[in-house]
């Protein structure tokens, strides 16, 4: 049976059109993918992401932990920051991307992972506590919901909505968040525009998300925010990087800190790989001809073979999109060819991000 978030019976009641993501029965949209896409990008929209995963941890070896867990660092997280970071196997390969956020002085830590990999990642994570005796407590926090607010008058909207919030939503910076008695508000999201998540107690979350719609927030479901993440150039765990693949292969190199001599899991392979000239990179491709780009379609470069990751419309473009592990020496500007069930297409390919904040950048 499928999962259902706090939210279900509002999604349902809306006439949303529900599928099974990772085993969560969730809205795809409410009547037109392409109107919540532009909601977003013109205005705010707001997505029920209560199925990803919250964690928190502490203990006083908690800061250990992570920084021997995780491929960036946390020790340079000050309270009230966030770090996005992947979870590495041994090899390199990808376990999970996430988002971790320092709590307070006293060593607390949230992480957010992904629905589909949640039970993996915690499994994985207590499995390396066990095995080298870190001092730390992990907890999944199944009694919190997840609603993200994007666009870019979604902080004014969401300040508007929920009486005394207007300070606190002004002074976040990006990539910060603050406890606001039981609610977690970070302006973090998933969309290339400005916005915050909200984590808040499953029980408040219908309250919240009727007075976002009572002051013009547009809902929006799945399939509008795939689009936008597209668009945005970020990673889609399980398409663009799983266990078969490393940062470095995805677009990920930046979020892998190599600076100190901190031995996180995956380092000496990562180590290796970051002098193999063959290695492969991910890049973005822009369909000039007719079509549409999707996932698992064969690209063929004057370097190689390649293959696109993820793909589709591009609403804020007008055209088709794509992520693509292309091979070493395929560049910027390049023309390629991709198989559209048999049918050779010309894309130019280009660096992620397509759009940001509203601007299309390629």
């Amino acid at each position: 049976m499928l999962k259902r978030t706090p939210l279900f019976d509002l999604h349902r009641a809306a006439g949303a059109k529900m599928v099974d993501f990772g085993g969560w029965e969730m809205p795809l949209h409410y009547g037109s993918q392409i109107a919540e896409h532009q909601a977003v990008r013109s205005g705010s929209g707001v997505f029920d992401v209560s199925h990803m995963r919250v964690l928190d941890l502490d203990g006083e070896g908690a800061l250990t932990f992570l920084r021997n867990l995780l491929a960036n660092d946390c020790a340079r997280l000050e309270p009230g920051k966030a770090l996005y970071s992947c979870m590495l196997q041994p090899d390199g390969g990808v376990i999970d991307d996430l988002i971790v956020y320092r709590l307070a002085q006293g060593g607390a830590y949230r992480l957010i992972v992904n629905a589909a990999t949640g039970d993996g990642d915690l499994a994985w994570m207590r499995k390396i506590v066990e095995d080298r005796g870190f001092a730390v407590v992990l907890r999944a926090r199944t009694d919190l919901a997840l609603i993200a607010v994007q666009g870019p008058t979604a902080r004014a909207h969401l300040a508007q909505a929920v009486s005394g919030l207007a300070t606190v939503v002004e002074r976040l910076r990006v990539f910060t968040g603050a406890a606001v008695g039981q609610w977690f508000i970070a302006r973090t999201g998933y969309t290339g525009e400005d916005g915050c998540e909200i984590a808040l107690p499953a029980a408040q979350a219908a309250q919240l998300w009727a007075d976002l719609l009572a002051v013009g927030v547009q809902p929006c479901g799945l399939g509008a925010r795939d689009t936008l993440r597209l668009e945005a150039g970020m990673n889609l765990y399980g398409s663009d990087m799983d266990t078969t693949v490393s940062p470095l292969e995805s677009g990920l190199a930046w979020t892998v800190d190599m600076k100190t001599e901190r031995d996180f899991i995956g380092r000496a392979a990562l180590q290796a790989q970051s002098t193999d000239p063959d290695l492969r990179q991910l890049l973005g491709l822009k369909l000039r001809d007719h079509g549409v780009l999707r996932s698992h379609q064969e690209v063929t470069t004057a370097r190689g073979p390649g293959l696109t990751t993820s793909g589709g419309y591009a609403p804020t473009l007008a055209c088709s999109i794509a992520l693509a592990r292309l091979p070493a020496g395929v560049a910027t500007g390049d023309e390629v060819s991709v198989d559209l069930r048999g049918r050779a297409a010309i894309a130019v390919v280009c660096r992620p991000p397509f759009v940001r904040h509203g601007k299309v950048l390629v």
